[in-house]
C-alpha cells in the first residue's frame, strides 16, 4: 500500500555525492528533526523531471525556505554519479538536496515504484511531491502520469505549506 499522509518514512539509505565520492545517507539524517520538501522523478536528465518538475522546486528555494522548510531534496532511482551530473546541470548542486535511491530501496519501501520497463527504463519512482515532519508525512502529492507534472510541482506543494 502506497504512503500516505501521517505515514511515517521507512528506514533506509539514500547515497549522496561529496568531495570524497559517493556516501550513504539514511533518512534519520535527511528528514529526523527537520521540515523537509521531498520531491521524486522517475529518472535524472529526462524531460519532464528536467524541465518542468527540477525547476517548479529550484525557482521556489526562497519562499519554501521563507515557510520553514529546512531541505528540499529529490530522490530518483539513479545513481549518486548521475544525480552529481544532474544536480551540477541544473544549478541544483548545493541548493537541494540530490538523494540517489539506485536500486529503488525507498521507492519499494513506500510503494511508489513504477515499471517503466517498456521504455527500457527498468523500475523507477513514480513523480510525486511530499512535505515531511521529523519523518512523518504531512502533504502528499501524486501525479498520476509519469509525463506530467501538474500536481507533483513545486507551486502544488508550496501552496499547502
Amino acid at each position: 500500500m502506497p504512503i500516505k499522509v501521517g505515514d511515517k518514512l521507512p528506514n533506509t539509505t539514500f547515497r549522496v555525492m561529496t568531495a570524497e565520492g559517493p556516501k550513504p545517507k539514511t533518512t534519520d539524517d535527511v528528514f529526523k528533526g527537520k521540515k523537509v520538501a521531498l520531491f521524486a522523478v522517475p529518472g535524472a536528465f529526462t524531460p519532464t523531471c528536467s524541465n518542468m518538475h527540477m525547476p517548479s522546486f529550484l525557482n521556489n528555494l526562497d519562499a519554501f525556505k521563507a515557510k520553514g522548510v529546512d531541505t528540499v531534496a529529490v530522490t530518483a532511482v539513479n545513481d549518486a554519479f548521475v544525480l552529481k551530473a544532474w544536480a551540477d546541470k541544473t544549478g541544483g548542486d548545493g541548493k537541494i538536496d540530490f538523494l540517489a535511491d539506485g536500486s529503488a530501496e525507498f521507492a519499494k519501501g513506500i510503494d511508489m515504484t513504477l515499471d517503466a520497463s517498456g521504455n527500457g527504463l527498468g523500475i523507477r519512482s513514480k513523480r510525486y511531491s511530499m512535505l515531511v515532519e521529523d519523518g512523518v508525512v504531512t502533504k502528499l502529492n501524486i501525479e498520476e502520469a509519469p509525463g506530467k507534472c501538474e500536481l507533483s510541482g513545486g507551486q502544488t506543494l508550496l501552496g499547502q505549506i
